[in-house]
């Protein structure tokens, strides 16, 4: 049983239908599942999920809440050592990962994710981020 990780464009699409990477996201997700990986997300990135269905209303909010709970999809809150990593994230590749990217990134680093799953094509390449699991960018 392994982890995959997944950054905010995933759950994004998963939820949409009439996301343009909705498939591929709900095959990822599908994927992991069958791998019997546990699914994660950064908090923040979780955030960044939540900012359109917070728009909609609380009811909107309560059906991803109850989405997470059931996948179930594990919550990796920010902590010092993600942070710290991140911060070394941006200062080294600026303007091609901002801070919420670099986040996840952290995240995975340091939860040694065995996959890291992106909807984001301009990030730098793993071994640029120092990433020694799967990234997948759809």
């Amino acid at each position: 049983m392994g982890l995959t990780l997944v950054d905010a464009g995933i759950l994004i699409a998963f939820l949409d239908e009439t996301d343009v990477h909705h498939r591929v996201a709900k095959q990822e997700l599908v994927s992991a599942r069958q791998r019997g990986d546990q699914i994660a997300i950064p908090a923040s990135a979780l955030a960044e999920s939540l900012v359109f269905p917070a728009r909609k209303g609380e009811s909107s909010v309560a059906t991803v809440s109850e989405f997470i709970e059931r996948l179930p999809l594990l919550i990796v809150e920010l902590d010092s050592e993600i942070a710290i990593e991140a911060a070394k994230l941006r200062a080294r590749h600026g303007q091609k990962l901002k801070l919420p990217d670099a986040l996840v990134v952290a995240s995975a680093i340091q939860r040694s994710a065995d996959v890291l799953v992106t909807t984001d094509q301009g990030w730098p390449t793993k071994s640029k981020l120092g990433y020694r699991g799967n990234l997948v960018v759809l």
